[in-house]
């Protein structure tokens, strides 16, 4: 039976994601890692979860490391000395969420092959470790401290005014003093600790950083900074308060990096392209993927329009907290209003339908049927279906968490850019019906 998402497992506390689905996969996890680092993110179910979680994994043989409350950049920044690391977590979904992501030592999430093998010994009857093979629990609380420690060694300084907010959530704990340690005066928003996320949802969409905008005018900052739930995902404001999200990021530090390869999924910009050529890697929608491509070729940068960033300097998983520091000493020496207005930018629609999830094979094969009789030549099904064109691209995808059908358009004009939004409209209204 499947069990994982392309981000671990998530769901509403208590309903879809339960106790006993938490303890089976911690029971399954120790019948093959016997060391185990464990944390969680400020959710109020967090703690139930995480005690349900240690003892079955001590139930299983396994040795337990608990740090604590930390972000998933920091949890899996600890991996690196144990042999899997188990985070608790429903990243940026509302408060009712909870979940669990599975990391690797070298900060890369479980990946496809891992997770089957979970999922299969979930299946089976396990036997418990005898009593007296059973696991203890350690506490530590230094993952913060030596993540932090870890960024600020790859960083430089940085004298600017910068608001952060944090989500309520642990980022509070170490993005503030990341960036003050480099010199910055920091402004910090949303900054206690509170699963019921009462300043704003936790997902850093322009639509909830109203707030942080104002601030950074308010307080003529030079930037502000936006996490998520559990700081995996960054985006920031500018100086003139312009939200600067994902698609703009991704552009910024793959410029200003001076990376020579690149890894983005299938809805991201083809700048990447014109500035890269061959040396960009595409891959499915999802931070897991992007991390497990940068480990597979070896590139230097990975980040999605999401908002997470892949930095195998300091680790496989996507670290917000490290892109904040990166982000701002980019910034130390020029305005980030000024990066963003020199970024070559191409119009880029998007457009969502919503289809009946149990005809979702038959819309798969009408989507397959309608583009191959467009006959084109290149059609990359990576993820769902992306359509190239001479001066432009669309992808067609059926999001995998919810009944959606997401459009994404780019092209050189803004004229050839709707024409395409215009044909791809019709075709999925044909395929949904």
């Amino acid at each position: 039976m499947r069990y994982f998402g392309s981000s671990g497992i998530r769901g509403i506390a208590y309903k879809e994601f339960t106790l006993d689905l938490a303890s089976r996969i911690a029971f399954a996890t120790a019948s093959r890692y016997r060391d185990v680092v464990l944390g969680r993110d400020a959710r109020l179910t967090g703690e139930a979860f995480t005690s349900a979680i240690a003892a079955s994994l001590m139930s299983g043989g396994a040795e337990v490391c608990n740090v604590g409350i930390v972000t998933t950049p920091t949890l899996a920044y600890a991996s690196r000395s144990r042999d899997c690391g188990v985070m608790v977590t429903a990243s940026h979904n509302p408060p009712e969420y909870n979940g669990i992501k599975l990391w690797n030592p070298d900060g890369s999430s479980f990946d496809t092959r891992q997770m089957e093998e979970i999922e299969s010994l979930m299946d089976r009857e396990l036997l418990a470790a005898d009593w007296k093979s059973v696991g203890t629990m350690t506490e530590d609380r230094n993952a913060i401290s030596e993540h932090m420690s870890a960024i600020l060694s790859r960083i430089g300084e940085a004298r600017l005014k910068v608001v952060v907010d944090c989500a309520n959530g642990p980022a509070a704990l170490i993005t503030p003093f990341v960036l003050e340690r480099m010199g910055c005066r920091v402004i910090t928003l949303n900054a206690h600790l509170d699963g019921r996320f009462p300043g704003r949802p936790p997902e850093p969409v322009e639509e909830n950083l109203s707030s942080l905008r104002n601030a950074v005018l308010s307080l003529k900052a030079d930037l502000g900074i936006a996490h998520d739930g559990d700081a995996d995902r960054m985006v920031a404001i500018d100086d003139k308060g312009r939200y600067a999200g994902g698609d703009v990021l991704l552009k910024l530090f793959a410029r200003e990096l001076g990376v020579k390869s690149v890894v983005a999924p299938v809805d991201a910009t083809m700048l990447l392209e014109d500035w890269f050529g061959q040396n960009v890697y595409r891959t499915r929608v999802g931070d897991a993927y992007v991390s497990e491509m940068v480990k597979q070729r070896g590139a230097m940068f990975g980040g999605e329009p999401s908002g997470t960033w892949v930095f195998p300097e300091i680790s496989l998983c996507p670290d917000g907290i490290f892109a904040a520091a990166k982000l701002v000493e980019i910034c130390a020496k020029k305005k980030l209003s000024e990066l963003i207005d020199s970024l070559p930018s191409f119009p880029m629609l998007k457009e969502t339908l919503r289809f009946d999830q149990s005809k979702r094979d038959t819309i798969l094969a009408n989507l397959e049927r309608e583009i191959a009789s467009m006959g084109l030549s290149r059609v990359d099904r990576t993820d769902g279906f992306r359509l190239s064109f001479e001066d432009g691209w669309a992808l067609i995808r059926l999001s995998g968490t919810e009944p959606k059908m997401r459009i994404v358009v780019e092209a050189r004009t803004v004229e050839r850019a709707k024409e395409i939004l215009a044909k791809m409209k019709s075709i999925a209204e044909v395929c949904v019906r």
